[in-house]
């Protein structure tokens, strides 16, 4: 009990900064404007079924055909993108890429397909406070993966960020079981006839207020009770609305335990997971937990009856947190400048 009071108070203590870190991360700031769009084209981010990260790394370059970033000073913050910029949720947008009132830091999280456990050092303060709008287009009709490593090339050429990759030793969470060999409830592994959505039926109910609609709860397991809307295979998402006022919901279906354990929305406990389960195959989960109120949002609120995010971690998927040391990947930042007029 003594444990988890402390895992309770230092989860509270430091989670306030997490709940935006994880509408980013998990594609819930979108558009309040999506078009749903044949997926008729596919580009080579999808056809060479290779991840930004890999193409990255294997020196592939893609640019905008036009482009431009604009400074936006002005008193309103609402936002807007034509689609996620976080996540893996996304539906063809026909080349364009037209975002408003985003912070800096937002653009290069979506370019380098970053997470709430990634670690980026050397950035300076203006990075997370100045806002730009980008309207860019390309030809054909790009996967969201062309896009982010256009992305790379536009922050390249307008803010002439330059950057590279380290691994360094540092603190680590290790995902691991509860008790050995067994899941929680809401963790189930996915059936081979399981449904998934396609991108374009999640884009067909487009959300009016930057949150994802409501959908009807699949009915639940006659062995595990787990409920999950009809969302894409293969991604995790923010999913509303949760059981309970004040709460946060996230699931998945069709995912690894590695994504898992990526996807996890632990920015507030300042460490990257790492899946340490030993569970192989993909799995589909629903994981609701009451966040701590969020003090750059005044008015927001938080269901206190509810578990916090560790305790719903072990409650509802078997699944806790070990501290450990481990391989960090760590983005530094080695120039960046705010840009020209164009």
């Amino acid at each position: 009990m003594r444990h988890r009071a402390e895992w309770r108070r230092h989860f509270l203590a430091t989670a306030g900064l997490m709940t935006l870190a994880v509408l980013v991360a998990l594609g819930v700031l979108t558009a309040p404007r999506l078009q749903a769009q044949s997926p008729a084209s596919q580009s080579v981010g999808t056809q060479g079924a290779q991840s930004p990260e890999a193409m990255e790394a294997a020196g592939v370059k893609m640019s905008f055909d036009v482009a431009s970033a604009k400074p936006n000073k002005s008193s309103d913050l609402q936002r807007y993108t034509n689609f996620p910029l976080g996540g893996s949720a996304f539906v063809p947008t026909g080349g364009l890429f037209s975002t408003k009132n985003i912070p800096l830091l937002i653009y290069i999280n979506c370019a380098y397909n970053l997470t709430p456990q990634s670690k980026l050092i050397g950035l300076p303060a203006w990075v997370s406070s100045d806002r730009f709008d980008i309207e860019a287009r390309a030809q054909g009709d790009p996967s969201k993966d062309d896009l982010r490593l256009m992305m790379q090339s536009l922050l390249a050429d307008r803010f002439k960020l330059a950057l590279h990759h380290q691994t360094q030793q540092a603190p680590v969470f290790a995902l691991v079981l509860s008790k050995e060999g067994k899941t929680g409830p809401q963790l189930q592994p996915h059936a081979e006839d399981g449904s998934c959505a396609t991108a374009a039926a999640t884009a067909n109910k487009p959300p009016a207020s930057g949150t994802p609609p409501p959908a009807p709860l699949s009915p639940p397991s006659s062995t595990s009770g787990l409920q999950l809307p009809p969302i894409v295979c293969g991604t995790v998402f923010g999913l509303s609305p949760a059981s309970t006022p004040g709460r946060l919901r996230v699931g998945g279906k069709n995912v690894t335990m590695a994504q898992l354990a990526k996807q996890l929305p632990v920015r507030g406990l300042d460490r990257p997971v790492l899946d340490n389960t030993g569970l192989s195959g993909t799995f589909d989960f629903s994981l609701e937990w009451s966040p701590p109120p969020d003090p750059a949002q005044p008015g927001s609120t938080s269901d206190e009856t509810g578990p916090t995010f560790i305790e719903a971690l072990q409650e509802q998927l078997g699944l806790k947190l070990d501290s450990q040391t481990g391989p960090v990947d760590v983005l530094v930042v080695d120039h960046i400048e705010e840009p020209s007029p164009n």
